[in-house]
């Protein structure tokens, strides 16, 4: 029987086990440079069996909040270069979520004040985080949005190909598609924020366009065996709603089988809630979606992820209604969450107050289970 803590092939990458580092926005990267403090926070946790790293923007106008990491500088790439580095001396293996935020920003936080891109001009019902005048943070209803005109598109998905290409020479193993919880990609994908008209509205064949073209773009620069896609089929972040989920991720993930990809993220139900939420009638079919892919010939690792605990996790896996399990919170404040799984040990409690913001409070002091012993 398969467990957690097993080893696992997905495509290119050589996991020690199937437990994953989720990514994590954590907001402590200033003027979107990674510090040396990043990489000990993932060095930290570099026991995992794959590290996401946080989202992070493929461009200026693809960063939606405040202190974000980027992939688009070259200082920014040398402090990734800190990390990836940081990380597999430690013994890990980390991939970088690429992250383009579309209409969930503000414009305080794009190129030159200019108001944030969307596929079509709907304004979020959602929040950023911004600077304010006197340094402190604050979240903020999101700007309204100026639909990307047909002559864009093919500059975002460039934008993409050199950002995985540049990933890859900072270290990271593989790349990540943030095409979840109502970033750009996912505002295409979605009919409650896609109203267009041409090739890349409308039918679900449309509107699943530009995320085949993204990936299209980044396995033929770094390939597929390095390449991952994370999904959020039902949750109502950043404002994401669509009339029939089913059929659109279906669509989706048969057109990802296409690609021999290495893993499959996705989350289930409601991001930081609920796994059971559904949009509609109707509740999701998860494992309709992954016999659709499998059947279709699909063969990434699937990667569950939302609300799991060490004995969900263990179920699943040994089920195989999963290959891997992604853990967000219990990550932030355990930096030895395998370890404390594996032994069934007692977790330490997040502090939600040190999430977004601030330095090592919170961030890299969190003791692992020996340090608790001795204290």
């Amino acid at each position: 029987m398969t467990t957690l803590y097993d080893p696992l092939v997905a495509g290119d990458l050589h996991l020690a086990n199937r437990v994953v580092m989720a990514p994590l926005t954590r907001n402590r990267s200033p003027r979107a440079v990674p510090l040396p403090i990043t990489a000990t926070y993932y060095a930290q946790r570099a026991t995992a069996g794959l590290l996401i790293t946080e989202a992070t923007a493929i461009s200026h106008q693809g960063q939606g909040y405040a202190d974000v990491p980027g992939l688009y500088s070259e200082e920014q790439l040398a402090g990734w270069k800190q990390v990836t580095d940081a990380v597999h001396a430690a013994g890990g293996k980390i991939v970088v979520q690429m992250w383009h935020v579309g209409r969930i920003s503000h414009t305080s936080l794009q190129p030159n004040g200019g108001a944030p891109v969307a596929p079509s001009a709907i304004t979020a019902k959602a929040k950023t985080f911004i600077l304010k005048e006197d340094g402190s943070g604050d979240f903020v209803p999101t700007s309204a949005p100026r639909a990307l005109e047909l002559s864009e598109l093919p500059g975002i998905v460039e934008d993409y190909r050199r950002a995985a290409r540049a990933a890859i020479d900072a270290g990271f193993d593989g790349v990540e598609i943030h095409a979840a919880n109502g970033y750009l990609i996912d505002q295409f994908l979605r009919s409650g924020s896609n109203v267009r008209t041409d090739a890349y509205g409308g039918s679900i064949e449309n509107r699943a366009r530009l995320l085949g073209e993204v990936v299209n773009a980044i396995v033929a620069e770094i390939g597929a065996g390095r390449t991952g896609i994370r999904i959020s089929p039902v949750t109502p972040a950043n404002d994401a709603s669509d009339l029939d989920a089913q059929a659109l991720f279906t669509h989706v993930v048969e057109k990802l089988a296409a690609h021999k990809l290495a893993f499959v993220h996705i989350i289930e139900g409601a991001t930081g809630g609920p796994r059971d939420f559904q949009q509609g009638d109707v509740p999701f079919d998860y494992a309709a979606l992954r016999t659709a892919y499998t059947k279709a010939g699909g063969a990434a690792a699937w990667i569950g992820n939302n609300d799991y605990d060490r004995e969900l996790a263990e179920k699943a896996v040994a089920d195989g209604k999963v290959d891997a399990v992604a853990f967000g919170k219990a990550f932030i404040a355990n930096p030895d969450l395998v370890r404390r799984l594996k032994e069934k040990a007692p977790l330490n409690t997040p502090d939600q107050s040190t999430f977004y913001g601030g330095g090592e409070h919170g961030y890299t002091d969190y003791p692992t289970l020996d340090e608790a012993k001795a204290a």
